[in-house]
């Protein structure tokens, strides 16, 4: 069998792997990239964009609630048909037009995930392929649950591609995805069940403003279940069962439809990777600074693949420019994770940037911890909404905001406002400075920043 051979071969066709092969291709490199679904990758077709198209019209739905009876006489109705119409607006050109923009650099396109079989070849479309330099840019999967019925389980996938909103639903992990899409379902009218293994939601963000969301969740019927290890989901004949496990009892839960929210894992298993003496772990593939395989130099890793990434699809569009750079001078660039804002799209939205109370507590001696429920505050009584609050984080040395975190309905924009500062090392007295918007969230920042008097 004759071995085709390119200067990079591309795997996965996200924001990552194509900035790595549109650099490559652009400057007189023979690229080609394969991908196993639909090219363009998680975020513009099965993630973040269509995601937040779908979620607005919960927002919308949700603030018509809380103006019920105060100017607004009913809830709109959502006709859910139409709503995703309008998603697939925005999905359904992204594969024809990334393929289209790809073949218009002379990359050559392959529609199978490929199989290493040594240090620098590939079967991909039963071809063997070899190539100088590779770069693994495959993203995330779900999470597979080993749990008798698993076969039942929906995805993150199929809740995009809902037709019709569930009577019930039951989520099995409280990750941001999870959270997101029962707030979704759940302000459609869907009945909603959170099962979660451990005692905390929403893990990595501050336990304070957490429990604010997830209170304010249960007051709009969300039921969470803690505590509760998850062993079998049955076929019914209109539901589903969910057994689990929870102090030392078996309990059952039925609903129409079960989601595995369990989170996600770097998309590795199908590459063998090990053929081509390629490390990686649960974190993905191991890179250096230069995001280059620390085993098999001819390796780049870019993206949430990438053992120095977070899912989060500016920061994959900068691992490939720095992979894309370093395969046409080696060690020319090299990866500094910035400073990164991260939200849940919930109502209210939870955002945080910098480190948690914790984190700052063991770095610095002495942190100034700035927090308060300010559902008293105007912007929070003008839209009806009992759940808005801050936890903001000052080193008191150096008078420094260190972490930010809001839970309110534009925590979304706000918490960038403070990743500036943060990324500007602005002081506490500098940032009250600013000049903002009034009345506004963003002019609460200030605010969030007084100390008692």
């Amino acid at each position: 069998m004759k071995t085709k051979h390119y200067d990079v071969f591309v795997i996965g066709s996200g924001i990552a792997g194509q900035t790595a092969a549109e650099i490559s291709a652009k400057n007189g490199l023979s690229v080609a990239i394969a991908d196993l679904r639909k090219f363009g990758g998680t975020c513009s077709l099965r993630g973040c964009d269509p995601k937040r198209i779908l979620l607005q019209f919960s927002d919308l739905a949700q603030q018509s609630k809380q103006l019920q009876g105060l100017g607004v006489v009913e809830p709109p109705k959502i006709k859910w048909k139409s709503v995703q119409k309008f998603k697939s607006t925005f999905t359904k050109p992204v594969p024809l037009d990334t393929e289209k923009d790809l073949s218009d650099l002379g990359i050559d396109l392959y529609h199978q995930s490929p199989k290493f079989t040594n240090n620098d070849e590939i079967m991909v479309e039963g071809k063997k392929v070899s190539a100088d330099k590779f770069v693994i840019a495959t993203g995330l999967i779900p999470r597979e649950l080993k749990i008798d019925g698993s076969d039942y389980l929906k995805t993150s996938d199929d809740i995009l591609k809902l037709k019709k909103i569930p009577k019930s639903a039951i989520f099995l992990g409280s990750g941001y995805v999870g959270m997101e899409f029962c707030y979704m379902l759940s302000t459609m009218g869907c009945k909603c069940t959170m099962i979660e293994m451990s005692d905390k939601i929403l893990a990595p963000f501050d336990a304070f403003l957490v429990q604010k969301l997830t209170n304010e969740l249960k007051s709009r019927g969300v039921k969470f279940v803690l505590n509760a290890e998850t062993t079998s989901v049955k076929k019914l004949k209109k539901n589903l069962r969910v057994t689990y496990n929870r102090k030392g009892k078996t309990k059952t839960k039925k609903a129409r439809i079960v989601i595995n929210s369990a989170g996600r894992i770097p998309a590795i298993e199908q590459l063998d990777l090990e053929k081509a003496n390629i490390d990686a772990d649960d974190s993905g593939v191991l890179v250096n600074n230069f995001m280059q395989s620390v085993s098999n130099k001819k390796i780049y890793a870019v993206g949430d693949v990438s053992s120095k990434s977070l899912p989060l699809t500016p920061l994959s569009g900068l691992q490939g420019y720095v992979a894309g750079n370093n395969i046409l001078k080696e060690n020319s660039k090299e990866f500094q994770n910035p400073l990164v804002p991260s939200v849940v799209f919930t109502q209210p939205q939870l955002a945080m940037v910098g480190y948690t109370e914790e984190e700052a507590k063991k770095r610095y001696k002495n942190v100034r911890i700035y927090s308060e429920d300010a559902s008293d505050w105007y912007n929070a009584e003008k839209e009806n909404t009992q759940a808005y609050a801050y936890k903001i984080l000052v080193n008191e040395r150096t008078q420094e905001i260190v972490g930010a975190h809001l839970l309110s309905p534009q925590a979304n924009e706000t918490i960038n406002i403070f990743a500036l500062a943060m990324n500007n090392n602005m002081t506490v007295g500098e940032f009250k400075k600013q000049i903002f918007t009034y009345p506004s969230f963003a002019n609460d920042l200030k605010s969030m920043l007084k100390d008692e008097e």
